[in-house]
């Protein structure tokens, strides 16, 4: 009898610990349910906020892009994210003044083809007596530009820096199609008949003279005889004309607008 109830008892002890362990899981079941279900409304909820608004991240970036530029662009001028540029009539005309900037990080180097063109003009003066030196000044990145701008800016200040040096962004010889002649003497080409015969000649390999006399309202700059402007096959007409780019081909020039 003794046995019979051990027995009795045993199995009751078992059957309520299975039952309170049933319930105890069953509990925590539910309650692991509820917090995934609470996890999964949360990160859906963010998500569902997220779409809605996008982050501020996103947003600097949208409004970094709208605001990179205020030029004011004019008809017939593209932009390619490092340069606005003009359609030739046989090629496309790169554009580097007071009114278009380049890209900071547009550094194309000298290009092969006006460079070959700057050695034949040279040779040529030089076969007709001119004493031009075999060196030059070409292209300039924008970092060198830094520095030689904030130069002259310290040595005449800003005003008269602006007249003849470009501001970084704004120089043609970043473009790698600018050059400016120098003499045997080592300084910039100025000399009267040698000027004369850049602006009778540069067009037959390519070149104008970019810095005309009586042409600093157009291009922004006091004229400049030593400084040309690879173009190609349209320099002639362009030399025909006496205009400058700007006048030719329609885009504005001029000063800077600060």
């Amino acid at each position: 009898m003794k046995a019979r109830f051990s027995k009795l008892t045993l199995v009751t002890v078992a059957l309520l610990t299975l039952t309170a362990c049933s319930q105890s899981q069953s509990s925590s079941s539910k309650s692991s349910t509820k917090e995934e279900s609470k996890q999964t409304q949360t990160k859906s909820s963010k998500e569902m906020s997220s779409a809605k608004n996008p982050s501020k991240e996103t947003g600097k970036e949208e409004s970094s892009k709208a605001g990179k530029s205020d030029v004011k662009v004019d008809s017939g001028v593209s932009y390619n994210g490092s340069y606005y540029s003009v359609k030739g009539k046989y090629d496309e005309i790169v554009i580097a003044n007071k009114h278009y900037p380049l890209s900071s990080d547009y550094n194309p180097g000298e290009n092969p083809t006006a460079k070959a063109k700057l050695l034949e003009l040279i040779a040529a003066m030089q076969g007709e007596g001119y004493p031009i030196s075999h060196q030059y000044s070409g292209f300039r990145s924008y970092q060198m530009q830094v520095t030689l701008y904030q130069n002259y800016v310290n040595k005449d200040g800003k005003e008269a820096a602006d007249r003849y040096s470009a501001r970084p962004g704004y120089s043609e010889h970043q473009t790698g199609l600018a050059f400016d002649l120098i003499g045997t003497d080592g300084n910039l080409v100025t000399e009267k008949k040698a000027s004369q015969w850049l602006l009778k000649h540069a067009a037959e390999y390519g070149f104008v003279v970019r810095y005309l006399n009586g042409k600093e309202n157009e291009t922004g700059y006091m004229p400049e005889q030593w400084h040309l402007r690879y173009v190609g096959k349209e320099a002639k007409a362009i030399a025909d004309s006496r205009l400058s780019l700007e006048e030719y081909y329609g885009f504005t020039g001029g000063g800077y607008k600060d």
